[in-house]
């Protein structure tokens, strides 16, 4: 009895031993980090930027696999079915969330996935037309009511975070301005920028050259707290309380990931996204790095499936409308 106690301890150390050998080699082959978009976009820059020092830090080549299509759903459903060993993850933006408002989805988009970590967050900038003789979201609003019908925005598509994040506005501060959806936000900005249409609530980063040329006229941010882009430009919930819309990008990986991987990778976001050149190059592209447990993105992520889910109902938004 006393020898097989023995064995049985030995056999045990040998296999904790190798279970911690196998966590101090991983990873052991390259990595591949899907991007559910076409190359060049705000979600293909993060990744790219992740999976270049990723790949010095793991010493195996980190590659990033675009696979757009289905409004993100058929690079997503590839990560949600891989195998959940740490070698395929997924770099997904917030239209991760919207998505599970829109669609009717393969996989449950909160239950089928591990969340990893935010990597960074954006806002937009509600920018109007010079003609509009508006300076502050609460003139916004009070136009608005006096002036049915003659606010138009415009976004980049039906369902895209533009109208959603304008949509909950509405709802929020009980405006009624009307939605014009172009095909992609460049034509939105131009038609803006041409008078056609009167405000958008468009991505920071591609309103401000217009709003430091005197084209456009910034109001408001949809972040809760001030952009270090336009730190004197105040917030929409300063007004109305409560609103916030925030684009993010965010790794997330197959359920069942080990949890010594997720913390890994957590903890290695978490040091990338300290360093200077990754904040410049972040900065650049109107973004503010987040980071934070893994916990803290799966209660995002539930908070903002929720959120547009409700969005949709209220405005009755069907895709492609």
């Amino acid at each position: 009895m006393r020898t097989y106690r023995m064995v049985t301890a030995i056999l045990g150390l040998l296999l904790a031993a190798g279970g911690v050998h196998a966590q101090q080699t991983y990873p052991t082959k390259p990595i591949r980090i899907i991007v559910p978009f076409s190359p060049g976009g705000p979600s293909d820059i993060v990744a790219r930027m992740l999976a270049q020092k990723l790949t010095e830090t793991f010493k195996q080549s980190v590659i990033v696999d675009n696979r757009p299509g289905g409004g993100a759903t058929i690079g997503t459903e590839i990560a949600v079915r891989a195998e959940p060993d740490g070698y395929t993850m997924i770099i997904m933006s917030g239209a991760y969330a919207a998505n599970a408002a829109l669609y009717k989805l393969p996989y449950d988009p909160v239950n089928d996935v591990a969340p990893i970590a935010l990597i960074g967050e954006a806002g937009h900038l509600v920018a109007l037309h010079p003609s509009v003789r508006v300076t502050s979201i609460k003139e916004l609003i009070a136009y608005d009511k006096a002036n049915p019908g003659k606010l138009n925005y415009g976004s980049g598509g039906t369902g895209g975070d533009i109208h959603l994040g304008t949509e909950l506005f509405n709802q929020m501060a009980g405006t009624r301005m009307t939605h014009v959806p172009y095909k992609g936000t460049g034509p939105a900005l131009n038609d803006l920028l041409g008078g056609q249409i009167q405000l958008i609530f468009g991505a920071l980063s591609v309103m401000i050259p217009h709003v430091k040329s005197n084209r456009l006229r910034g109001i408001a941010v949809t972040t809760a707290k001030r952009s270090s882009a336009v730190p004197d430009i105040p917030t929409v919930a300063e007004t109305v309380p409560g609103y916030e819309v925030v684009q993010w990008n965010a790794v997330l990986g197959p359920k069942a990931l080990p949890k010594d991987i997720v913390a890994r990778w957590n903890r290695e976001i978490d040091r990338i996204l300290q360093l200077p050149d990754v904040k410049e190059r972040m900065a650049g592209n109107g973004m503010e790095p987040a980071g934070g447990s893994p916990e803290r993105f799966r209660e995002v992520l539930e908070r903002e499936v929720a959120k547009w889910q409700k969005v949709v109902k209220i405005a009755n938004i069907k895709p492609g409308s």
